[in-house]
């Protein structure tokens, strides 16, 4: 085999699928392999890598949209040449049509997100979520192997997409171990003053996107103004995340008379330090396709509760299905939930350790050898 070219809008470190690629990119790269990365944005640490050459994407006028066309002629070109050479070409869901290996990390035509927004944001997202599906059936049709980042996904490809059982693997995320393992009470106290947190209350954390419903935060806007008409409720509520809604809900809260109970952080880059930080996650998801703040979390040692049908779920073990929430929807049940947690916060934390300590075995390392294995 003679190297690897990889078609991705970005290989950065924040977002699921962006932490997958930089994590099987930089494997290869660490093992000796050539490795090209066709994409918009690529972090430091790949390109400071020998045997990594990157060809660098412009997206017209700072937009993805505009930007998909030069990525997937770009990468096609690229992926050709390595062809023929007796390399590999791996690209995402409808990215780039190659015939080699299709790596899924998401499925448009399991999910329409709703878009709360002004009329033209609306239209952008219909065409673009029509155009999504397009690419995605004939990209991932096109590919010689599927591999979906949880069963949850792998059915979906199946019965959406009408990809052969045959050609579609399963492949879950891997982790960073170092940086994400449970904290000790003294660590948790320095992380919460350092980020000026009260060390006196519970922390929840919401990690998601603010631009379409699709993360569920809505549903936990309204479990937390049914919970803080309780003066028990003692708990803050963190959320990382930025987009169109962000200051819609920043003025919902404080109409609410919730600012001291809601805290918006924004974008971050320190998420892992966030979760250390805190105390649990909510994440009532209407559509996943795996979850990584979720899987990050419980590597934390936190409970994390999220979405049934969500991909992450599905390592869930048994006796912790009282985590798993059935209907993104029901903020009642939502409530219900966060108040069982609420009256045993460590006896959870005792009960998440052993996934905790499962999850953390299973490295970025592991995860992209796994994808050799089934790659070839």
């Amino acid at each position: 085999m003679t190297g690897w070219t990889f078609v991705s809008g970005d290989f950065v470190t924040t977002g699921g699928m962006d932490c997958a690629n930089h994590a099987l990119a930089g494997y290869l790269a660490r093992t000796g392999q050539s490795v090209e990365l066709v994409a918009h944005r690529v972090a430091q640490d790949l390109t400071a890598l020998p045997g990594v050459t990157v060809r660098v994407v412009p997206k017209p006028l700072g937009s993805y949209l505009l930007g998909r066309w030069p990525l997937a002629w770009t990468g096609r070109r690229a992926g050709r040449a390595r062809q023929t050479v007796g390399g590999r070409v791996v690209v995402n869901g409808g990215n780039c049509p190659f015939p080699d290996v299709n790596w899924v990390h998401y499925v448009h035509a399991a999910c329409r997100s709703k878009t709360v927004a002004s009329w033209p944001r609306r239209l952008k997202s219909r065409v673009e979520h029509h155009l999504d599906l397009r690419a995605e059936r004939i990209a991932v049709r096109t590919a010689r192997v599927v591999v979906c980042n949880s069963n949850r996904t792998r059915r979906d490809v199946i019965e959406r997409l009408g990809v052969h059982p045959d050609r579609a693997v399963t492949v879950y995320y891997g982790c960073d171990p170092g940086g994400l393992k449970p904290t000790t009470i003294t660590e948790r106290v320095a992380l919460r003053t350092k980020l000026g947190w009260p060390t006196d209350r519970p922390v929840v954390m919401f990690v998601g996107a603010l631009g379409d419903r699709r993360k569920g935060f809505d549903t936990v806007f309204d479990a937390w103004q049914q919970l803080s008409r309780s003066a028990d409720w003692d708990v803050l509520l963190a959320v990382v995340g930025q987009g169109t809604e962000l200051s819609q809900w920043e003025r919902r809260v404080a109409d609410a008379n919730l600012v001291d109970r809601v805290r918006f952080l924004g974008f971050r880059t320190d998420v892992p330090d966030l979760l250390r930080a805190a105390d649990a996650l909510v994440s009532p998801t209407r559509y996943e396709a795996y979850g990584l703040s979720v899987h990050e979390a419980i590597c934390c040692g936190l409970p994390a509760l999220v979405s049934t049908d969500a991909g992450v779920a599905e390592r869930y073990p048994p006796d912790l299905a009282d985590l798993l929430l059935p209907n993104p929807d029901d903020a009642d049940e939502l409530v219900a939930h966060l108040r069982h947690w609420r009256v045993n916060i460590e006896g959870w934390a005792a009960r998440v350790r052993p996934m905790s300590d499962r999850l953390r075995t299973y490295g970025w390392a592991d995860m992209a050898h796994d994808f050799l294995a089934r790659c070839v």
